[in-house]
């Protein structure tokens, strides 16, 4: 079935599927390894039957490989333990938590946000082509959509932490001690989308 993509969207596919089995090599997490890295695999699995039942653009395909790209890294790393502070001291000299005064690992932020901002083109173009929906209405779908997955996810998190064992969910839910991390983590979605949508409104 993925002989029938266009060549860009096969392109997009290929490289996401490299990028998780870059993300399998030398392990650092394995006992939740899995956990992270089903929504990516389940989404390559399924992706050229829907894509054909569901045609999308190039540009939207391009957002969502971005986020799972981006999840792909974070789910390496556990995300509460992205070595990003590694990596730009190595090209600067200095870290972005000296930087910025950052006391915890940020990257799970940046995929919240990436997550509200990443889902504005597919779900626009979704709700408007299959849905008939008008520009407006379209940016309202948006909306309700990343405030509405955040926090299932969030749940999810929540209930991960009550059956998994103590340590396993700690490092899966990547809350790093801060009680007001969901809330946190909903509002740079909703905060990402709200940025996005004026393009939604202009075409």
């Amino acid at each position: 079935m993925i002989a029938a993509l266009p060549r860009a969207q096969k392109q997009l596919l290929a490289l996401l599927a490299a990028l998780l089995f870059a993300a399998q090599i030398a392990q650092p997490y394995p006992d939740i390894a899995l956990l992270q890295h089903i929504p990516t695999l389940v989404f390559l699995v399924a992706s050229p039957w829907l894509l054909r039942r569901w045609p999308l653009s190039a540009a939207s395909l391009a957002c969502i490989v971005a986020f799972l790209a981006l999840h792909t890294l974070g789910g390496r790393y556990a995300y509460s333990n992205v070595p990003y502070d590694d990596w730009a001291s190595a090209l600067t000299g200095t870290t972005l938590s000296d930087a910025m005064g950052w006391t915890r690992n940020h990257y799970d932020r940046l995929v919240h946000f990436a997550f509200g901002a990443l889902s504005v083109v597919p779900v626009a173009e979704i709700s408007r082509r299959w849905g008939g929906l008008t520009p407006r209405g379209a940016a309202l779908t948006v909306l309700a959509w990343v405030l509405a997955i955040s926090c299932l996810y969030e749940m999810f998190e929540w209930l991960l932490t009550i059956v998994a064992a103590g340590e396993t969910a700690d490092r899966y839910n990547g809350q790093q001690g801060d009680i007001w991390d969901a809330q946190k983590d909903m509002a740079l979605a909703t905060i990402g989308a709200i940025l996005v949508l004026p393009v939604v409104r202009r075409s």
